[in-house]
């Protein structure tokens, strides 16, 4: 029988220098939508699996994974809201959200999005704990040649954000910069971008949320992703809280900005979410 596909396999297939080509298109400001969905519809389902494969050794995660989405997320969400996000997983993909992570995510990126998946932070502090935390996260980072990741994950993971502002605290008093410094010169990548998600998200969440929406707004092309993502979800949490955040952060309202960012119907939308223009 003649064939009857749209797509054939490509000749001369080179899944690495696919790789490199869909990680260039992705990189930097903006993305180059058209080159990569060029690349893709000419490329065979088993060659795109392999892209994927490819991609995800050279750089870490699977090819199209919203590790913006899974940081924000996780980070965020209280541990009852993340139960429930993975029942509702469940339900929608039939899936375990875990397992999904996993299939996408590695080293100790993958560890901590794991243990902040099982949504059991501790819930008192611990005042016994409070110095030793600190101590502990000084010689796993600052203090020693090299980094101990593992010490950052299991208190940052596990602690409550009460008990974490106490630490970074104490943190301050012990070496004399704060617990962000020492994150961004020992690590990098999504474990970074994670573990200072989760510090910002103890010290408050209003004002995390107020950072994210500021950067999706005033960088070189508005993240309509994240803007909507956010001002949906958090309109009927804290967005009274986060409005305040961001005028006291940014000497602007998000009403305003929001004004001067956005236009139509799209802007009516994000104004009615956001509620009021203080």
């Amino acid at each position: 029988m003649a064939f009857r596909g749209s797509v054939r396999p490509f000749v001369n297939f080179d899944a690495n220098r696919d790789a490199e080509f869909l990680h260039r298109a992705m990189k930097g400001v903006g993305t180059d939508e058209d080159a990569i969905l060029m690349l893709l519809a000419a490329r065979s389902n088993d060659q795109r699996q392999q892209i994927k494969a490819a991609y995800k050794k050279a750089y870490g995660k699977g090819a199209g994974t919203n590790d913006e989405v899974l940081i924000e997320i996780l980070a965020s969400r209280t541990g009852e809201e993340i139960k429930r996000i993975i029942k509702v997983y469940k339900t929608e993909f039939g899936g375990k959200l875990e397992k999904d992570i996993c299939g996408d995510t590695s080293g100790h990126y993958q560890k901590l999005l794991v243990i902040l998946l099982q949504g059991n932070r501790e819930e008192e502090v611990d005042e016994g704990k409070i110095e030793n935390d600190a101590e502990d996260l000084y010689a796993a980072g600052e203090g020693k040649f090299g980094t101990d990741e593992e010490k950052f994950i299991a208190i940052l993971g596990n602690r409550s954000a009460e008990h974490l502002r106490k630490v970074f605290a104490a943190y301050k008093k012990l070496c004399g910069s704060d617990i962000e410094d020492s994150i961004r010169g020992e690590t990098a990548g999504n474990l970074e971008n994670l573990l200072l998600a989760v510090v910002k998200c103890a010290r408050g969440v209003p004002e995390y949320f107020a950072e994210v929406l500021f950067k999706s707004m005033r960088r070189a092309g508005t993240d309509d992703d994240a803007l909507m993502r956010i001002m949906v979800s958090r309109s009927e949490v804290d967005m009274l809280d986060i409005r305040a955040s961001f005028k006291k952060m940014h000497g602007a309202s998000l009403h305003t900005t929001i004004q001067e960012d956005t236009s139509g119907d799209y802007q009516r939308a994000l104004l009615y979410l956001c509620g009021g223009s203080d």
